[in-house]
């Protein structure tokens, strides 16, 4: 396969070709020259004598690339027996999948009730901070199951205290706390390590299930607008918009679990973050496949997906370095791989589609919102909803995978 072939491969791989008639029209890639960009080259797919009006055609008579792009395209969608051509249709039917509705009732009747079994019991393994002045404060253990238990009614702090009372009764706490007090243990910074590994830990006993993961960012309004000063003299359109907090995480692709998440600023870079989720999941979970959408395309972040034996799907841009002109072996193979298996890589890659039904789910059952005000205690308000996610999907797994939730295992052993 020579240079212009390979090049035609890589054009009707990751171009849009448009057909009239007997003519097609491949796109430019680099543009022609006093015209625009985006322009388009005429060819006429002739089998003994192919036609374009590309300068490499036409000065030097050559088949040139976007003749072998035609070529490739009307292979994938013609075959030839030798006497007759006919057109294969390609329809694409969605897969549907059936719903298990006796166990989905099972568990959103029992919801509320599984929901603070296992929140107290996730709880339970957490130590007690030591406290040198003060008052004695509520149990660390208790903070944490009152906040999450608060996030996931999406009711105010005064309408959630028959909750915590209904709570203290079934002895999942020792003591119902003032509702002020709620607002006072998510601005406490102590709290965002102790989420994070509640978290990490909820999503463990689906360690057997999931093996394919994605990963996304996705942010979540804050209650406040960006203040006055900024509005004024620096961007006057952020008079009418919201502050906001960026959550970045990695769920499994079947149960929509959260592995992994990090917390950042509105206007943080989704790629820097892909390491250390695929990181930290990798210590729970054995990766085959990890998917993740253009944003996250760099050799760095391809290299640690294969540092721990999983496969790869980002798909590449289309100004992306060609395999043949890049120095990085890690790309080269990469690039050659999306190129030249497209349906496979393809097919693989929307399992990242999950990513977004993970944090449809987030928001369409616990808001888009957050209702603190500080910024410690936003980011503890958005761990607990993805705490609060995660238990719910463990309780869904309960009735429909027959699955029996046990935390803290190793320490217990």
């Amino acid at each position: 396969m020579d240079a212009r072939e390979q090049r035609g491969l890589e054009i009707a791989a990751k171009a849009k070709l448009q057909q009239q008639g007997d003519r097609w029209f491949v796109p430019s890639q680099s543009g022609r020259t006093g015209m625009a960009a985006n322009s388009y080259y005429t060819v006429l797919p002739d089998v003994a004598n192919p036609a374009c009006d590309c300068p490499d055609h036409e000065t030097r008579g050559v088949k040139c690339k976007h003749i072998y792009a035609v070529e490739y395209t009307i292979r994938r969608e013609f075959t030839d027996d030798g006497e007759t051509q006919t057109v294969q249709e390609t329809v694409t039917v969605k897969k549907t999948y059936k719903q298990e509705w006796t166990s989905y009732n099972k568990a959103q009747t029992t919801e509320k009730d599984q929901f603070q079994v296992l929140l107290r019991e996730l709880c339970s393994g957490v130590g007690e901070p030591s406290q040198r002045n003060g008052r004695p404060r509520l149990p660390f253990a208790e903070m944490i199951f009152a906040t999450t238990f608060k996030v996931y009614s999406t009711v105010s702090q005064r309408r959630f205290m028959s909750d915590l009372r209904d709570a203290h009764a079934k002895g999942h706490i020792s003591k119902v706390p003032h509702f002020n007090s709620i607002s006072n243990y998510l601005e406490n910074e102590a709290l965002t390590p102790y989420l994070k590994m509640l978290i990490e830990e909820s999503s463990l006993p689906l360690q057997a299930i999931e093996s394919d993961f994605a990963v996304d960012s996705s942010g979540f309004s804050a209650c406040r607008f960006f203040q006055w000063v900024d509005a004024k003299y620096t961007n006057p359109t952020l008079m009418t918009k919201r502050d906001w907090v960026k959550v970045h995480l990695m769920c499994g692709v079947k149960t929509n679990v959260v592995t992994a998440v990090e917390i950042s600023d509105r206007f943080a870079n989704d790629s820097p973050f892909f390491k250390p989720l695929v990181d930290a999941t990798a210590q729970n979970f054995t990766m085959a496949q990890v998917s993740a959408d253009k944003a996250y395309l760099s050799a760095a972040n391809l290299q640690t997906v294969l540092d721990h034996h999983a496969m790869p799907f980002i798909p590449f841009k289309s100004n992306s370095e060609p395999a043949r002109r890049s120095k990085n072996t890690v790309w080269r193979r990469m690039y050659a791989y999306y190129t030249y298996n497209q349906d496979y890589f393809m097919a693989s890659y929307h399992k990242r589609s999950n990513v977004e039904t993970t944090f449809h789910m987030i928001k369409s059952k616990f808001g888009d919102s957050l209702r603190s005000k500080t910024k410690t205690a936003q980011v503890n308000e958005a761990l607990c909803k993805i705490l609060a996610h995660n238990l719910c999907c463990l309780i869904q797994s309960m009735f429909e995978l027959n699955l029996k939730p046990e935390f803290w295992a190793s320490e217990l052993a």
